[in-house]
């Protein structure tokens, strides 16, 4: 059936239920969030039980999921009066071990959110569960350790350090070669009679000295992931500045991942700001397909008094794109 198909993006997932019928019981096709695939089952009786579970396989009984979440239950029609639960941490094996029961009574056409907040695989040995977001494999996978300590040593200890960076409140130093093969812009600057080449300085005061540091860490391959997640907006300008394509992607996947209804308008604004094209249509997905865009009415009235024209007419036109009538 239609109606058992759950639409994800980023770290929500929605079910939407046409009409429950004379049934008792439904449960949704496996959806993928995380490594896990998931399903979600609602039983209607006295209450309505709502339970999330992952789908039986050789993962889910070998690293099962330690899954922190909120559930939202949105009747159909305009008032959209939702009811949410509490934020739960569970591990799940099955679809015993967690179900919420939702006190009314519902008719027609109903909606099922499921906003993942974190996930972790469960350790059978007792060491601490690790979250699955971030994940620090995305950032070393393309060198070596050894080439990675011999670059931290570089940079860190300034050995052979030919080129001095000017920030907004210090200074660092680099080496051209390291600046010039990650970057077209730096390149520029290091192989014409430019003031750059003559005085071997770069000056950067657009960026504070901590968002530089974790700049150099990615060009020199020995980021750490916190970092990056604390920088990730000024290393996307960085990025789009000295045309970092690869740091610019990341950025934008990164930025993706995490959507929310606490950011969707800033990283709307970005995507704008920096064309980046899968950033803005999850953003304009997550407000508009996955209908958000009610929970945050005074954001949105403000966010409209201040963006672009051309921004504002985009947004329209996808509500005429998934707006239907009744």
């Amino acid at each position: 059936m239609v109606d058992t198909k759950v639409e994800t993006i980023s770290r929500l997932a929605q079910w939407r239920i046409d009409n429950f019928g004379p049934v008792t019981y439904k449960r949704s096709e496996p959806f993928k969030i995380g490594i896990w695939n998931w399903q979600l089952s609602v039983e209607k009786n006295r209450y309505l039980y709502i339970r999330l579970f992952p789908e039986p396989s050789k993962l889910s009984k070998e690293q099962p999921p330690i899954a922190k979440f909120i559930l939202r239950v949105t009747t159909a029609g305009t008032s959209r009066r939702p009811y949410i639960s509490p934020i739960h941490e569970r591990l799940l094996r099955t679809s015993e071990d967690f179900v919420w029961p939702v006190d009314s009574t519902f008719h027609g056409r109903f909606i099922i959110d499921v906003e993942f907040l974190n996930l972790q695989v469960y350790s059978a040995n007792g060491e601490e569960a690790s979250s699955i977001w971030p994940n620090d494999g995305m950032l070393r996978s393309s060198a070596s350790e050894s080439i990675l300590r011999c670059l931290s040593r570089m940079l860190h200890e300034s050995i052979d350090a030919d080129v001095t960076i000017n920030t907004g409140e210090g200074t660092l130093k680099a080496h051209k070669a390291i600046l010039s093969a990650s970057s077209p812009v730096f390149h520029s600057m290091f192989l014409h009679n430019l003031k750059e080449k003559e005085s071997s300085t770069i000056n950067i005061q657009d960026m504070s000295l901590d968002s530089c540091t974790a700049l150099l860490s990615y060009l020199y391959g020995t980021i750490k992931q916190e970092d990056f997640w604390k920088h990730r907006l000024a290393l996307l300008g960085a990025a789009n500045k000295y045309a970092i394509t690869n740091l610019k992607d990341l950025c934008e996947e990164s930025l993706l991942e995490d959507i929310n209804s606490g950011n969707v308008l800033e990283r709307l604004q970005e995507a704008w700001l920096y064309q980046l094209d899968k950033l803005k249509k999850g953003c304009l997905t997550y407000l508009f397909d996955f209908g958000k865009i009610y929970d945050i009415r005074d954001e949105v009235n403000d966010f409209f008094r201040n963006a672009e024209r051309e921004l504002i007419q985009e947004m329209f036109q996808e509500v005429l794109t998934v707006w239907k009538p009744a």
